[in-house]
């Protein structure tokens, strides 16, 4: 592997991430949940996010490892944990990939009616195209990560320009203030709108992208400074710009846009409700940048999840979860096997579920992979207490303990429906885990580290199916159902703490990736074994 990519190259793979095509839908889907609270929900995501973001970024400083989403907690709780976050990180980007390939799609239908059916779906020619852009994705990434970080560079300045644009444009020409406070006041759902708003609104959605970054910090110059500032210069930039496209959106529509409420909004085209505006608010110009931007901004999220997924299923085969075949690097320094088996996996998405299904999968399945992030951060306190930091989390019991109740409520506000899919894919990951360990003993795999996992994920599971959101049986009241998910969080959260790697575990652990990253770095064999750290 190369260590190439610098804080722009970076910061813009995260940017890359985050404005992919939501921001052309996001703005609707949260004022169809919240109405003009639909700002709160940007704002409580936005913080979410950060805090997450915050824990990773101490965490990716001291061990820029690739595809560090599954590769960290096999050394903060072993091979368990390992495999289940990473299991549900790579179930989630392979989602993303999809994804973003049919937003492609869906943009070039005016010009391509061939490639959608009456119903919606992709006819066979769309399901062909789809797969053949798929590839494309798997063949640019193939080149290199500096080939790589290049082309989604030059992409996302159009990615930042475009929508920044959009917003001064909508907000200068088109601004009534009197939305925000009728059509049913500014919170019309009240708390349950705004919380629907975060995770099935499309801003948990838009801003977890800065999860690329974590996943590419095996592959950053200087990581110990680069990472953490990517991942919160992404976060920062990225939320100015949603949030004026928030405003915008919401300052622009009309008496007649509302007059049967927030909930029953409604724009047609291709291009979604921020074309509607502009197009209302006679910027006919910026619409076909719109046309143009919109295709970019999918096909550079598609280029980079494609990318930091490849990473992740490298991290998964060297937990033992994958092949061994997948570890392997080509010449330019790319698991190329991973790349493929990936493209294998997102293909059969378009196949296997509807649209709707795979998006309301993708949240609820990354932001289950990310709650190790808090509890990782004490135990590598424990673990490494003299390793320099660039980045301390600050008041990190406290701080981390927040981080894993809000990530907790993120996963419960997606739904009983969506949960209910992530548990059949857990369930999956858990029948390959004992397949692929059949052989060679399960006394090896380090079940006492990961004891935290099954009351944690019952409990969830169980408060979803008697709570409110997503089709529940709605037998817990708003409220005291929240209060039940961050109590059980508090509770697993110390819990967990208490169950992380001893020293000895986790310096085997943390030697076998010395010998995996001499050969992916290509560092010499005498380098000191005993400074883990040695890239630094």
């Amino acid at each position: 592997m190369q260590r190439s990519i610098g804080l722009l190259g970076l910061t813009f793979v995260a940017i890359s991430g985050i404005l992919g095509s939501g921001w052309l839908f996001a703005p609707l889907l949260a004022a169809q949940a919240a109405g003009p609270s639909a700002l709160l929900a940007w704002l409580i995501g936005g913080v979410a996010m950060l805090l997450l973001a915050a824990t990773f970024a101490e965490i990716s400083a001291i061990l820029p490892v690739p595809g560090g989403i599954g590769r960290v907690p096999h050394f903060s709780h072993g091979s368990v944990v390992s495999m289940a976050m990473g299991w549900t990180a790579w179930v989630g980007y392979n989602t993303a990939a999809t994804i973003e390939v049919e937003a492609v799609l869906r943009y070039s239908a005016s010009n391509a009616p061939w490639l959608y059916a009456p119903g919606g779906q992709l006819t066979p020619a769309g399901l062909g195209v789809a797969c053949v852009l798929l590839m494309v994705f798997t063949v640019l990434n193939a080149f290199g990560v500096k080939f790589f970080a290049r082309i989604n560079t030059a992409l996302t300045w159009i990615k930042i320009i475009v929508p920044s644009l959009l917003a001064a444009v909508v907000i200068a020409s088109a601004f009534r203030l009197e939305n925000f406070s009728s059509y049913g006041g500014f919170a019309p759902e009240g708390l349950k709108g705004i919380l629907s708003a975060i995770s099935s609104g499309g801003v948990i959605f838009a801003l977890l992208g800065f999860r690329h970054v974590i996943e590419m910090a095996g592959e950053a110059r200087n990581p110990k400074v680069n990472v953490p500032l990517a991942l919160v210069l992404s976060l920062v930039i990225c939320l100015f710009i949603l949030g004026a496209l928030q405003i915008a959106f919401l300052g622009a529509l009309s008496g007649k846009d509302l007059e049967n409420g927030w909930h029953a909004l409604h724009f047609s085209g291709e291009l979604g409700p921020m074309a509607a505006l502009a197009t209302a608010v006679g910027a006919l110009w910026i619409v076909s940048l719109l046309d143009t931007s919109a295709r970019i901004s999918s096909f550079a999220s598609g280029l980079v999840s494609v990318g930091s997924n490849a990473r992740l299923g490298l991290a998964m085969a060297q937990n033992g979860l994958f092949p061994k075949f997948m570890e392997q690097l080509s010449r330019r320094g790319v698991p190329l096997f991973a790349l493929l088996v990936n493209f294998l996996v997102s293909a059969i998405f378009f196949f296997l579920l509807p649209f709707k299904e795979v998006i309301a999968l993708n949240t609820s399945s990354i932001v289950l992979s990310f709650v190790v992030g808090p509890i990782a951060v004490l135990a590598f306190r424990r673990l490494l207490p003299d390793t320099p930091r660039a980045f301390q989390l600050p008041a990190a019991p406290f701080t981390g303990c927040l981080a894993f109740i809000v990530a907790s409520l993120i996963i419960y506000w997606s739904g009983w429906d969506t949960l209910s899919h992530l548990g059949i894919c857990l369930a999956i990951g858990f029948v390959l885990l004992l397949v692929r360990n059949s052989q060679g003993g399960f006394d090896s795999l380090d079940w006492r580290e990961a004891s935290w996992l099954a009351p944690y994920l019952a409990g969830i599971m169980l408060l979803s199916y008697l709570g409110s959101f997503g089709n529940g049986a709605n037998v817990i009241p708003l409220g005291p159902d929240m209060l039940a998910i961050a109590l059980l969080a508090a509770v697993v959260y110390v819990f967990a703490i208490r169950l992380s790697l001893d020293k000895t575990k986790f310096k085997r652990y943390l030697a076998e990736e010395f010998l995996d990253e001499i050969e992916e770095y290509d560092v010499p064999e005498d380098a000191p074994a005993e400074k883990p750290d040695f890239r630094f």
